[in-house]
Order: C-alpha cells, then structure tokens, then sequence
C-alpha cells in the first residue's frame, strides 16, 4: 500500500537560500548605513613625512641676513686738497694712532698759509707794543707821583716850620709865601695828577683785557692756520686696521672732503641686517638673534635700530653676547635668526610641503598604523621656517603627514602600506 509522503516547508535548501538574501541584505544595509564611503587613496608610506604633534618652547623670530662689520670705523677723508706727494703705508696695514699713512702737497694754500700767520705774528706784535705803551704811561704817572710825593715831603716841614716863624714875625713874608705857594702848588698837583692816575687805571685795566683776549684769539687763529698745514698730513685716527678706497699714485689730485680710506677697530665686529619695515613696531633693542658660525650657535643682541626706511627696509647693528666667532670678517654674511618677543610654551607643528597645498586649513592626520584621514585645522604664527603653532584641531601626541599633498587629490583617507 503507498504511503502518502508530507512535503517539508523549511527544507535545507529553501533555508541556506533565504538565509542567504537575509545576510545579502544585511551587508547591503550596513554599507549604506555603517561603512565609510570616502574616496580613498593607497599610498607608500616611504614616500611620505609623519611627524608628531608636541608641545615645545615657541619662539617667533624672523630669519634675516646680515653683514659683518666693525664695529667701529673711522673714516678717512682729505680736510684739504691737493697732489699725493708721497704714499707712506699700503691698504690692509695695522696702523698706530697719529701714524703718519699720506702726505698732499698743496703749494698754494701753504702760501696762503704762510701769508696768514705772517700777519698774525705781525697783529700779535703790535698788540704786545700796545700792551707796553700802556704799561710804560702807568710807569710814568706813578713816577710823577713818587716825585710829587718827594717834593710834598720836602716843603711840607719847610711850610709848617715858617708858618710859625712868620707868625711871630721872625722872617719875612716874602720867604714864606714863595714857600706857602710851592707846597700848595704841589699839593694841588699832586691831587690832579692821582684823580688823572686812577682815571686812567680803570682804562688800562680795561684796555689790558682787551689786548690779553684779543692776544688769545690771535693765538688761537695762528695754532688754527699753522694745523691747515698738518692737514696735509693723512694721519690715522684710531689704532686699527687701515684700508684704502682705491689704489692712490704719487702727483694723483684730491679734493677738498673726497674719502680716501677707512680704519676700522681690529677683532670687533658688528653685523648689520637690513630688515623688512613690516617689522619696525616690533624691532627694539635688546632683543636676540641666533647664528651658525662653524659648527658652533651665538648669541646676537640688537644694539641700535636706525629710524630712517629705505626701499621698504630698515637697518639693524646687532652686536655679539659674549664669544665673538673667530674667523670673521668684514663683509662676510651671516644668517640670523631674530626673536620677535619672549618666548611661551605652545603646541607645535612641524612646517613641511603641506602648507601650500592646504593653506593650513586642514591636514592629514594618522589613525592607527596603516590609515590617514582629513582633518581640519586652525594654525598661528609661524616659527621661523621650523613650525606652526596649532590653535586648534591637534593635540599632543597626534600624528601628521607634513609632505606635499600634490599627489593625493580630493581623496580624504589614505591607506599606507
């Protein structure tokens, strides 16, 4: 007899089918709901900058060249015209102050000068003939004082004793008139004479000063004419080392005021870094600068800021904190880097190709060991060409491809491997 067989609903098959669309489904789902969709690029990772994101010491400064110089220099310049006679000392000598280094010949002004002091000595010596005049006429009103004086002592006695002899009728009275009058004559005399004296004393004290200033000044003029002459004489100012404008030829003519030389301080140096005016209010002095000078980093401080801009720079004398670098010299250039501010603790991105490509408005920033992902950002100053203060977007730790992005596109993840 047949036996009537139940057909299964839920047989293996129609289960791994179903069971199947479900986990089909499902994968669909959570692709459109979960998965990340973003454009994605593979890239080697040994083709690529990372750097990390740490907190550091930010010190803004400005990177500059500047020029070493001596820090000081006298120059040399002709104070009177003329023909090179001789040239004493060849540019580069060490010179000793008052050294004599040219002579100029100038005939006409040493004629010139000759004819000067000629008349001066002449207005000095007749100044000394009228000091003499005058002291010779306060001699003679002294001695006619003294004389008048001698004659008052002589008849003064003679007039008293006859006075009293002519009152007791014991000489004549002519005799004692002739003697009332000589001493009364003399006692007049004697009272002009010392008004006129005492006159003329204020006068020659006066007239004394006068001479003795007017002397002086004369004195002073001839000293002054008789140094045109040694101006010839191209002297050294200072004890340094001593350089020429150009090679100088004996007969070669210099004029009044031309430079010829200069003579700088030996083993001191300044350096001077012309600066872009968009500094100015933040350049003082007393602020630092670093430079690298074989091998070893000084200190800079800046001494002096001139105020006066020139095609959009000012100049800085910046002078060495401490050890000088041996081996410098005049004209050499030194690259500097000048703090702007004191320094605070930030936290810091390294400076890498980046920066053109995203204008440091986002990065790409690592998530794990093998994926980077798009970040926005928000950078400040800048430290020199070192780094990037980070306002916001990073913290320390925090991983960042500071390469080029030239090559990435628009993708926003990239898979090293």
């Amino acid at each position: 007899m047949d036996k009537k067989l139940v057909k299964k609903t839920w047989t293996l098959k129609r289960i791994g089918t179903y069971g199947g669309i479900a986990l089909l489904v499902s994968f669909i789902g959570y692709q459109f709901i979960f998965a990340d969709r973003r454009s994605t690029l593979i890239v080697e990772r040994d083709k690529i900058t990372i750097s990390d994101i740490k907190m550091g010491q930010f010190k803004e400064y400005i990177p500059q060249t500047g020029e070493v110089q001596p820090s000081r220099t006298v120059f040399l310049d002709a104070l009177e015209g003329g023909n090179i006679k001789r040239v004493v000392l060849e540019s580069g000598t060490i010179v000793k102050k008052g050294q004599l280094i040219m002579e100029i010949g100038n005939l006409n002004r040493e004629i010139a000068v000759l004819q000067q002091e000629a008349q001066l000595v002449e207005s000095i010596n007749r100044s000394r003939d009228t000091r003499l005049l005058i002291l010779r006429n306060d001699l003679e009103q002294r001695q006619t004082l003294a004389q008048i004086d001698n004659q008052l002592q002589i008849l003064r006695p003679q007039y008293e004793r006859q006075k009293i002899l002519f009152e007791k009728k014991l000489i004549a009275k002519q005799e004692f008139e002739r003697t009332e009058a000589d001493y009364k004559y003399n006692a007049d005399r004697r009272k002009f004479t010392y008004e006129a004296y005492k006159r003329d004393s204020l006068g020659r004290v006066q007239s004394l000063r006068d001479i003795d200033s007017s002397e002086e000044r004369m004195k002073l003029n001839l000293i002054a004419v008789r140094t045109i002459l040694e101006n010839l004489n191209i002297k050294a100012p200072i004890d340094g080392q001593m350089s020429m404008q150009t090679h100088w030829e004996i007969g070669q003519a210099i004029n009044t005021g031309q430079r010829l030389g200069q003579v700088d301080i030996v083993g001191e140096y300044k350096v001077r870094v012309p600066i872009d005016e968009l500094y100015l209010p933040r350049i003082s002095t007393g602020l630092q600068a670093t430079t690298d000078f074989a091998g070893k980093t000084y200190t800079l401080t800046i001494a002096y800021v001139y105020p006066n801009i020139t095609a959009g720079r000012f100049d800085v004398d910046m002078t060495f904190a401490g050890e000088t670098p041996q081996g410098i010299r005049r004209g050499q250039s030194l690259r500097l880097r000048i703090e702007l501010g004191q320094p605070s603790e930030e936290l810091l991105l390294p400076m890498g190709g980046f920066y053109k490509d995203t204008g440091g408005n986002w990065v790409f920033i690592l998530e794990g060991d093998d994926k980077a992902v798009k970040r926005d950002v928000r950078l400040g100053r800048k430290m020199g060409s070192e780094y990037f203060e980070v306002l916001e977007g990073l913290k320390p730790g925090d991983k960042v491809i500071t390469s080029s992005y030239e090559n990435f596109g628009t993708n926003e993840v990239l898979k090293l491997k």
